[in-house]
Formats: structure tokens, sequence, C-alpha cells
């Protein structure tokens, strides 16, 4: 599953109603260039492809008084906003996802209600530990890797690392939540300082 879809939904979201400048401002503002496959040719694409299926909602604008071309912006629609809520459910409880889909899903924690992002949360913590126990079933990690396996070991711990190390961030971030960090859906005011721009569209 490709994170561009839950950035764009997002963003569009966010600010209410945004052109496509505006998603790529925002984005590249958020460094997902850097570290998603969000660029602008797939930005563009995103947007027009989210709004064939009924997500977005797309209005054409009159010529910018600068005399450039009439710019499309786009609003979230009621399907829209419930596919924005699964992908962003489902990016905090999948483990077997690109990283790139987490990443984006933090970047929207906050649009969901405090107890509800630390369930999702404690679901990711457990699917790591069932994914870690699956994997040391064959292979106890204090051990050394069997010398038949070779190199090839070098996954097990891999594997078992990575767990280790995304549930510990996890159970962290799932303490903080607890602490009342951040001001999560329902509390107050969405921070609007994470846009390009400072402000919604």
């Amino acid at each position: 599953m490709s994170a561009i879809r839950l950035l764009v939904l997002g963003d569009v979201r966010l600010r209410g109603r945004a052109h496509g400048y505006q998603v790529r401002n925002d984005l590249e503002f958020w460094g997902a260039h850097e570290w998603s496959t969000a660029k602008p040719g797939s930005i563009y694409h995103a947007l027009k492809q989210l709004a064939k299926q009924g997500l977005l909602l797309a209005h054409d604008t009159a010529p910018s008084t600068a005399g450039g071309p009439p710019r499309t912006e786009y609003e979230i629609t009621e399907a829209g906003g419930a596919e924005f809520f699964r992908l962003l459910r489902h990016a905090l409880t999948a483990t077997q996802e690109k990283q790139e889909l987490l990443t984006a899903a933090i970047g929207f924690l906050v649009d969901l209600p405090r107890d509800e992002a630390v369930e999702l949360l404690r679901q990711r913590v457990a699917a790591l530990e069932g994914w870690r126990q699956e994997v040391t079933r064959n292979w106890a990690p204090d051990n050394s890797v069997p010398q038949e396996w070779g190199h090839i070991g070098e996954i097990m711990k891999l594997w078992v690392h990575t767990a280790d190390s995304d549930a510990a961030w996890a159970r962290e971030l799932i303490a903080r939540l607890e602490a009342g960090a951040f001001v999560m859906a329902g509390e107050g005011e969405r921070d609007l300082s994470v846009l390009s721009d400072g402000r919604p569209g």
C-alpha cells in the first residue's frame, strides 16, 4: 500500500480545500519527497485519481489575477474521509508494510481520538510480539546462529531487532499519549503550523 494516498487525502482534509501546488508544497515541507514516493508527478497523478474515484471533489477556479491558467482545487468527500481514516488505522497497525506508510500515518496521528490512537498502537505492539514469537520459534536470538544457516541467519537477527525496536518505539509513544502529549482529535483546534504556509487553503 502506497503512502501517497494517505498523504494527499490527509493534506487536502487538513486544508479543507487545496490546489495541487499547495499539496505539493506541504508534502515537500514535511520532507515526504525524501522518505516516500511523493514526487511532484505522483502527487498530481494521485489528486486526479482520487477525484476519479470520488474520494476528492475537483473544483475549477478562475484564472489567477497574475494571468496564470485556472487551477483545480480539491476538497475531500465523505467517502474520501472514510478512506483516509481506513488508511490511517491500517498504517498504524500493519507491521509488514513499507516504513513510509507508518511515517505518513504518524503525521496524521493527532487526527484520531487519544483512546483510539493508543488502542491502535497497542494492536501494533501485539502484532510485533506475535511476529517475533513466530521468528524465534526456530531460532533463539540469545544463541548463536546455527552454522548451517550461514549468513542467512542474519535475516533472523534483523527481523527480531526490527520487531523489538518498532515495539519499543510504539510503547514509548503510547506512554506519551497516555501522559497527555499532543492535542488529539476532539481536544482542541488542529495545529496548522504543519502546513507550508501555516494556514488552510
